[in-house]
């Protein structure tokens, strides 16, 4: 008979206290890892550049977009008919007040002013002699040698060539000033403009074709520019809450020119508008700037940075130290223990590399400057030696 093979021996289970003992074994060696020196738990905590944010006074950056224009621009026109004969500047080339720009064809009105000083003396003489027959009239007159008719006759005779010398000299004079139109002078000192009119041409007074040229004046210069209404609301709010202080004299202008290098005189608020344009939403406003050299000329566009705005208890931080968070911006504070606290913030104007908090800090707080991607909320940090923190600004976290 085939023999039963005998039945496989059962795998015996592990006992509870076995069980016991093998996870206690492996929690010491877990704890061992933990305190090894080269565990994340025992590593030291990071040195961060740290700066201690205090309020102060400061100058607000009001910097603005402008334009230049002469503080006065003169059309210069013809004031008689005739043509035009010569001109005595150099286009472009500054001139002074009455020198002599344009030259008008002077004959015919030479030949009206002869005319009408002849004519004057024509007059004058009708009225010698009707005097002089007045005089010998009355004394007739007063011996009833003739008759009233006649003394009046010879007062109205008088009194008819006195009328017309008046109006011959009225003639005369204008004339003269006919006559002295032909030379087309500078009402002001100034810069001149290109002729409009060239030599030989026909100019008439009234119409287009008697501009000549233009001129302005560039010292001083007018300076304008604008700025946003809410921008004008919110810095007369901040005045009369006190926080800004303007200056009791108005505020001076510094010009900046295109090419980075400033101006070398100060200009002077002196106009601001009333009326908000309703096409941009902005006030107009003008500074008169000194400018002597010439250095500004008509129709330069320029900056212009407002000066003796002053911010009080102002609380700055570097614009490196504000990070950026999905609900807005936040910086690292350093707090009790120093340890890392998630603070948000409202920033308001840039004053060179740093931002205005306007709200979420107080003065006396510090803030975290480096390692800033390696923060989180309750890290413990430490002041990094010296050498590190002087070379902080170079790093960005």
């Amino acid at each position: 008979m085939p023999q039963i093979p005998a039945p496989l021996p059962r795998r015996s289970a592990v006992s509870p206290a076995l069980a016991a003992a093998l996870l206690a074994v492996f929690l010491s060696a877990c704890d061992s890892n933990a305190n090894a020196p080269g565990s994340a738990a025992a590593m030291p905590p990071p040195p961060v550049a740290r700066t201690s944010i205090e309020p102060r006074d400061i100058e607000l950056p009001l910097e603005y977009v402008a334009q230049v224009s002469g503080s006065r621009q003169i059309e210069v026109r013809a004031r008689v008919e005739g043509i035009l004969q010569k001109r005595t500047y150099t286009e472009g080339k500054p001139v002074k007040a009455g020198d002599t720009l344009f030259i008008i064809d002077p004959a015919p009105f030479q030949a009206a002013y002869d005319k009408a000083k002849a004519d004057l003396a024509e007059q004058e003489a009708r009225l010698v002699q009707a005097e002089r027959e007045l005089k010998r009239v009355l004394p007739l007159f007063a011996d009833k040698a003739v008759s009233q008719k006649d003394r009046d006759a010879a007062q109205s005779e008088r009194d008819q060539a006195s009328a017309a010398v008046k109006a011959a000299r009225a003639a005369l004079r204008t004339a003269e000033i006919d006559l002295g139109y032909t030379r087309v002078t500078a009402p002001i000192s100034g810069l001149t403009s290109r002729e409009v009119r060239s030599e030989g041409s026909l100019v008439r007074p009234g119409d287009d074709s008697g501009r000549l040229t233009t001129i302005n004046q560039v010292d001083p210069v007018y300076v304008r520019f604008s700025y946003a209404d809410n921008e004008a609301l919110a810095l007369r709010k901040a005045i009369a809450a006190g926080t800004v202080r303007q200056p009791a004299n108005g505020f001076s202008v510094e010009v900046v020119l295109a090419d980075g290098s400033v101006h070398p005189q100060l200009g002077m608020v002196d106009f601001t508008d009333t009326l908000i344009n309703t096409d941009t939403g902005t006030v107009g406003v003008r500074a008169t700037v000194p400018n002597p050299n010439a250095t500004l000329l008509p129709g330069q566009f320029v900056r212009v940075r407002l000066k003796g705005a002053v911010r009080h208890g102002a609380l700055l931080v570097p614009q490196r130290a504000v990070m950026q968070g999905p609900n807005g911006q936040f910086v690292w504070v350093i707090g009790e223990g120093d340890k890392i606290e998630f603070r948000p913030i409202v920033t308001g104007r840039a004053i060179g590399n740093e931002w205005i908090v306007e709200d979420g800090l107080k003065g006396g707080e510090r803030i975290a400057l480096d390692n800033l991607l390696k923060l989180r909320p309750g890290v413990q940090v430490v002041e990094p030696p010296p050498a590190q923190q002087a070379a902080a600004p170079a790093k960005q976290g």
